[in-house]
């Protein structure tokens, strides 16, 4: 059985500890793809016997089956590590493979890469230098071996990068010496090498000056340094590897919990080719189809086979995330055992009414890695469930904090359920297990309701600027950090040059923002006219960080007192670093899938935005972690339109999975002769829609709802409804508002809960909103759907891009744009009225538009029977539905 981790997670999960502090660990993004870049730099100027990025493995069998192999492997055992001391890597190799094939051998497989290797003689730069004490002895290393840094020996070159003051540091940071330790094991152990000589570099990315620590080590020394280490993880290991033998066991005897549904078997067989293929899956799996068991089934199959070591069921909204782990639940009632854990946002689980992850605001921060431990131990030996409550309750237990512990809890979790953040968000992705850049792991991605992604993944990978927020830091930081300031009145004067432009073409009216073409205060920009800005704005996003690492070092020696103005600006300052960070992360990936533009705010502030038109390549590279992705969505119409803006590729798999539904279950009317056109919108065709409404919903008592295309055109179809037919007994209503907490959306939907039939009961919510995905109101709690309008998003500088971009790009911008995020609104809010096989509803849909060809060209298939009818005759449709059924 073998257990594969690499080298980083290892040391850094073993040698934590102290305080858990985050009030400069925000822009670690940022600090890899600089550091990268220096990595590569200083690889590159390393010479000729230096060879970069040399990846590493060893296998490692867990030490008290070393010892109880050493009788039965006849006269190699007199050969193997007397007092712990290997001899050849051929008799250690040999010994491990007999070792390795023993059935009952539990092992672990490190996996690394170092930054560099020498295998010459190592520069060695006596001014830049801290020469570590000897592993063995404690002296300094010039008094063991004078001429050491001319002895032939490999050396391992770890390269960290750091915004510190080189000059502040007494010694490399443990965890960091740790790895390299770990890299020349490997090597060594590979090599027959009996001395190793280790490098660490450390490189201020602000200044790019370096600071080397040199440390030289036997292999005895090396050998025993690391058995130390392992003994530290091995009860981790050893709980990991006997939990696989009991997840896979069961795994391998379930089966599926029902009798398959109509194609759901061809469902559940196409995901498990999928991830055999190591691709992705675009799944359009109305609902009804049981597509949330049809993908988690066969994904856990992949896993008991040794395909797949994790599954990730990826969610937007919280309902969803339900659904998943009611599945989970299910076949763990059938006998699975399989260690699930739900990562709730760090909002909605902290113990303070606002995070505040330092060991001055929490208590629970103080300390926190010294406990961490124990608390997985406990949760991980007591349970296979770990929900928001086991999280909640275990952390209080032990004092930790609950959002840490459900993320270190992923790492020993075979399936974790999560938001789309957790493997697609540049700043907030589980790095732990994506990070690096290196191979991808052995995951599996189950995305749900996929459709949403693609709004959120333009959210994600877009930025702006406002020239305003600069002005306003500097005066703030003007006294306190008078070279900060600096530093942003450069990039406002870079923004100030925009907004002559802008000012220039006459788009300076902030007041008169949105003319009839909602291009006209628009500045587009190639990506050189804009690298001022972002030169500036680097300058003082690595002022900050100084600022920033300053305070932490001040910190950590006790020197906590600043004065009142350092600390009534600090939280201000922090908000504006992150926005500078994230824009400029977003700068460093600029490509044609971007458009770049200035433009004048109704406030009459100057904003520069990098907007990803295209987030297809972005979502792709992370799917590109894992080894299969499947993508799934009740509304998934047109699919190339999603397989293009998702990161599919043309051998990427497409499947349309019939409703099993009976769609005569369903009575489907178009409504002729209303609109929500804009030019049509007038109280007369409010009047008319709410007439519309009201001969449906007397036709049969009991709940519907009424989904408009904004808030406006919602309180005036209401209020035309509510004024001519609610009578507060026979007809009541309610409808959404524009800002509604959890408690009004919770009471909201309580309304729904009581099954009517002596009254009727209209709820009006938005089209797109809250209440039109993601809620599942079963059976007579919603016989009817009623969607005014096509659900065309609001005409901006936006979706005209948009509409400009695809165009360009020989696609229908109009359609990318506008219709078919539109239609998905619309297919979304008319699947909430059958939601199980015994559900009986009408859907309306009123708007004209839907009787003509490319509308009804992205109507699902069980859509093909549909009335056209008007307001004079649905009356009398409905009811001839209902008494077919009634």
């Amino acid at each position: 059985m073998e257990l594969r981790t690499s080298v980083r997670a290892l040391v850094e999960f073993v040698m934590r500890s102290g305080d858990l502090d985050n009030r400069t660990a925000a822009a670690p993004e940022r600090a890899m793809q600089e550091g990268s870049r220096m990595h590569r730099q200083l690889q590159s100027a390393a010479g000729g016997d230096y060879r970069a990025e040399v990846p590493l493995q060893l296998s490692y069998v867990l030490t008290d089956l070393v010892n109880s192999k050493r009788d039965s492997v006849n006269d190699k055992s007199e050969r193997v590590e007397e007092a712990g001391k290997p001899t050849e890597a051929a008799d250690r190799g040999e010994i491990r493979r007999d070792l390795i094939a023993d059935p009952d051998a539990l092992w672990v497989t490190l996996e690394g890469r170092a930054d560099g290797i020498y295998t010459g003689t190592i520069p060695f730069d006596e001014k830049n230098c801290t020469v570590l004490p000897d592993a063995e002895s404690g002296m300094l290393l010039p008094a063991v071996l004078p001429d050491w840094e001319q002895e032939e020996a490999v050396t391992i070159d770890e390269i960290k990068t750091t915004y510190r003051r080189l000059s502040r540091m007494k010694a490399p940071e443990p965890v960091h010496l740790a790895q390299a330790r770990c890299y020349a094991y490997m090597y060594a152990c590979e090599n027959a090498e009996e001395v190793m000589h280790i490098r660490m570099t450390y490189c201020n990315l602000a200044s790019q000056e370096l600071h080397y620590y040199y440390e030289r080590m036997t292999f005895e020394a090396l050998d025993k340094w690391f058995r130390e280490l392992m003994k530290e993880y091995e009860r981790w290991a050893r709980f990991l590897l006997e939990w696989q033998k009991t997840r896979d066991k069961s795994i391998g005897a379930m089966s599926f919990p029902y009798e398959y549904r109509a194609g759901q078997r061809e469902l559940a067989a196409g995901v498990y080719q999928t991830i055999i293929k190591g691709r992705k899956l675009f799944l359009e799996a109305p609902t009804g189809t049981g597509k949330t068991l049809a993908t988690v089934y066969p994904s856990l199959k992949a896993i008991g086979e040794g395909r797949a070591q994790k599954l990730f069921y990826l969610t937007a909204k919280t309902v969803t995330r339900t659904v998943a782990e009611n599945t989970m639940e299910l076949l763990r009632e059938r006998g699975l055992r399989c260690k699930n854990v739900v990562i709730t946002a760090k909002e909605k689980i902290c113990v303070l009414e606002k995070p505040e992850c330092n060991p001055d605001k929490c208590p629970r921060a103080l300390g926190h890695f010294d406990r961490i431990n124990d608390a997985m131990y406990e949760l991980l030996t007591g349970s296979d469930n770990f929900d928001r409550e086991a999280i909640l309750a275990c952390a209080e237990r032990h004092n930790v904090c609950p959002f840490e512990l459900s993320l270190d809890m992923s790492l020993f979790s075979d399936t974790i359920l999560c938001d789309y953040n957790y493997l697609f968000d540049p700043h907030a992705y589980l790095r732990r297990f994506f990070a690096g850049g290196e191979t991808r792991g052995a995951y599996l991605f189950l995305v749900d309701e996929a459709h949403n992604l693609v709004d959120r993944g333009r959210d994600m990978y877009s930025a702006q600027l406002t020239k305003e927020e600069f002005l306003k830091v500097r005066r703030r930081v003007k006294e306190v950090y008078p070279q900060l300031s600096k530093k942003l009145e450069r990039c406002n004067k870079a923004l100030l040059e925009l907004k002559k432009r802008l000012q220039g073409n006459g788009r300076s009216d902030g007041q008169e923002f949105w003319s009839r073409n909602a291009l006209d205060h628009i500045l587009f920009l190639e990506q050189e006219e804009i690298e001022t800005v972002v030169m500036t704005a680097n300058a003082a996003a690595e002022e900050i960080a100084q600022i920033q690492e300053k305070r932490r070092i001040d910190e950590a020696k006790g020197k906590k007192k600043r004065s009142e103005a350092e600390e009534e600006v600090q939280e201000e300052l922090l908000e504006f670093y992150f926005d500078l960070l994230h824009f400029l992360l977003m700068a460093e990936g600029l490509d044609d899938h971007y458009v770049n533009y200035a433009r004048i705010l109704p406030d009459g502030s100057t904003q520069l935005v990098l907007y990803c038109v295209d987030p297809g390549r972005k979502l792709r590279e992370c799917m590109d972690r894992g080894t299969a992705s499947i993508l799934f969505s009740a509304t998934f119409l047109p699919i190339q339109y999603y397989k293009s803006l998702l990161g599919g590729a043309p051998e990427d798999y497409e499947v349309y999975a019939q409703s099993v539904f009976d769609p005569e279950r369903k009575g489907l009317f178009i409504a002729s002769d209303v609109t929500s056109r804009y030019q049509r919108r007038s109280p007369e065709e409010f009047r008319r829609i709410a007439a519309w409404i009201a001969e449906i919903v007397q036709q049969r008592h009991g709940n519907y709802l009424v989904y408009c295309p904004s808030h406006s055109f919602l309180r005036s179809v209401a209020d035309a409804f509510d004024e001519a037919y609610v009578d507060g007994e026979q007809i009541t209503s309610a409808r959404q508002r524009e800002r509604m907490d959890e408690t009004m959306r919770e009471e909201f939907l309580a309304r729904f809960e009581k099954i009517r039939d002596d009254r009727t009961f209209v709820g009006f919510g938005v089209l797109g909103g809250v209440f039109s995905e993601g809620i599942d109101l079963k059976n007579d709690a919603l016989i009817g759907v009623i969607v005014v309008g096509t659900g065309l998003p609001q005409v901006c500088a936006e979706r005209e891009i948009l509409k400009n971009y695809f165009d360009q790009r020989g696609e229908s911008g109009f359609d990318f744009a506008y219709r078919y995020p539109g239609m998905n609104k619309v297919l979304q809010a008319a699947g909430r009225v059958i939601r199980t096989a015994e559900d009986v509803g009408v859907v309306a849909l009123l708007d004209d538009r839907f009787l003509t060809a490319p509308y009804r060209q992205l109507f699902p298939r069980e859509w093909t029977s549909y009335e056209e009818t008007d307001v004079g005759h649905i009356g009398s449709r409905v009811e001839r539905f209902w008494n077919e059924w009634l």
